[in-house]
């Protein structure tokens, strides 16, 4: 059983790191990627469609996209979606594909980019924190149910948190490398 509960919060732990790569990987930096309009929605025939289920998006240039639409009718939505958006780019429409020019960022931009992403890993780093502890209540509660000694308990939560000081390190070393990445010119 407690295996089982240590098997959990690690699957768990490895979730909210996969989330933080997933999130980290939507900031702009100053280099062309499709992640960028990943969480993109497109008003369409009155639907709110994700981009990607309206048009294929490609990077012809490291620092341009080019979103081709499969109904030259979601032009004008797509156009309207990224405008809407926080992304600050302004797209070129030339009746056949929507390009996105990506300017390179400035040392202000970088800086408010960098703050978001130590905002985004402390939140994932809290996250894998509340995995360790509802493990270890868990562990508590087998306990008291005189399903596992104190001995095994207290050698189960220290599993845990070797566990937890993992996650956060890998959690340190993705938002070390993605300031970097931020901080290239």
């Amino acid at each position: 059983m407690s295996d089982r509960i240590i098997q959990d919060a690690e699957h768990r732990m490895e979730q909210a790191i996969e989330s933080l790569r997933h999130e980290l990987a939507t900031i702009r930096t100053g280099r062309a990627s499709p992640t960028l309009l990943e969480r993109l929605t497109v008003e369409y025939y009155g639907q709110s469609l994700p981009l990607n289920q309206v048009a294929t998006i490609s990077v012809p240039e490291s620092r341009s996209l080019q979103i081709t639409p499969w109904d030259k009718n979601a032009l004008g939505p797509i156009e309207k979606a990224i405008l809407k958006s926080d992304l600050g780019l302004t797209p070129n429409n030339d009746g056949v594909n929507v390009r996105l020019n990506i300017p390179p960022l400035t040392e202000q931009r970088r800086k408010e980019l960098i703050k978001q992403v130590h905002k985004m890993v402390e939140d994932h780093r809290v996250a894998v924190r509340n995995v360790r502890r509802d493990a270890n209540e868990h562990l508590k509660r087998a306990e008291k149910a005189h399903e596992i000694s104190e001995d095994e308990n207290r050698r189960f939560q220290e599993r845990t948190q070797k566990l937890t000081d993992k996650f956060v390190a890998e959690a340190d070393k993705i938002q070390s490398a993605k300031e970097e990445e931020l901080m290239e010119v």
